[in-house]
């Protein structure tokens, strides 16, 4: 058996361990069919979000040929957050926008999709292969998106701000349980077109010109990639909310711990750190905090120190 099947199964093993923990934790002949009415969803949410976050890391990452940055660094998570202040500073807290998950998951997906795409193309044409000019264009983005936010946001009515609120930070308990079957979907399809370009993924991560000289159509190919990395983005936000750092975490720890190119290892490794890590992450809010802080904060906390050692360690190169 190769070393990667073993990294796999064991990873696999430790997740269902995590996941098996969390459902069954606490159950009781009373409680039981409560409890688990709450944690089947928190759970499903968990598979979905760790898998697209995980996923659409690795995607940017070898479009890009770098290790450091993801969509989220670049401002996606922002620009989510300017989309549902824009739709309730224009249409209000109680307007169908927001009240219908399915509408507001299929409005807020879709914008996200194209200003990603125009984003993404401004942001690969000028800063190709630079990561300085794509973190600097990162930040001004995204503050221009919180500040745009920020504005709106202030002159809005504090009963629509509280409810505004909801859909700005990650949540595992207000998982959106009304978009998983549409969620599942969306996946399967990506699944089957990603599962046919695994050979073009490892040819793209030696590079634009080496791709190009094996036979790969750089151009074509990034844009259908970038479109899946921009759909998962919007698909992991808008159920569960914005998780900064997740990605950049978990997409190194895979990187260090499969030492390999193939995406075939890499996606399937990733998806299960990152579930490890929600469940983890999920687990400590629930039983240890006791519910007074978010599973973003801490995956955030972590995974910025974790940003800022990568950073240091590329100095140093």
């Amino acid at each position: 058996m190769s070393k990667n099947k073993k990294q796999i199964i064991i990873m696999s093993i430790i997740a269902i361990a995590f996941l098996t923990l969390y459902v069954v934790w606490g159950l009781t002949a009373k409680n039981y069919r409560f409890n688990l009415s709450l944690r089947i969803p928190k759970v499903l949410g968990i598979l979905i979000a760790g898998g697209t976050i995980s996923v659409a890391s690795i995607l940017f990452q070898t479009i890009t040929n770098n290790r450091i940055i993801t969509p989220s660094v670049i401002g996606l998570d922002s620009l989510y957050s300017l989309v549902q202040t824009v739709v309730v500073f224009v249409f209000g807290s109680t307007s169908i926008f927001m009240v219908n998950k399915t509408i507001n998951f299929l409005m807020s997906g879709t914008l996200m999709v194209l200003l990603s795409m125009i984003l993404f193309k401004v942001v690969l044409k000028k800063g190709e292969n630079n990561i300085f000019f794509l973190l600097l264009v990162g930040t001004v983005v995204g503050t221009l998106f919180r500040s745009m936010s920020s504005f709106m946001q202030v002159l809005i009515d504090p009963n629509e701000f509280d409810a505004l609120q909801t859909k700005l930070y990650a949540s595992f308990s207000l998982v959106n349980t009304k978009i998983i079957v549409v969620s599942i979907l969306i996946l399967i399809i990506i699944a089957f077109v990603l599962f046919r370009s695994f050979n073009n993924l490892d040819v793209m991560s030696l590079g634009r010109e080496q791709a190009i000289n094996l036979g790969v159509n750089y151009d074509k190919f990034s844009k259908k990639i970038l479109i899946i990395v921009a759909i998962l983005v919007s698909l992991s936000t808008a159920l569960v909310g914005p998780i900064t750092f997740l990605g950049i975490l978990v997409v190194n720890l895979t990187y260090e711990i499969t030492k390999t190119y193939k995406h075939s290892v890499l996606l399937i490794v990733g998806t299960l750190i990152s579930i490890i890590a929600l469940v983890g992450g999920q687990f400590l809010v629930e039983r240890v905090f006791v519910f007074n802080t978010t599973i973003s904060i801490i995956i955030n906390f972590i995974g910025g120190i974790y940003f800022i050692n990568l950073l240091l360690r590329e100095s140093k190169l």
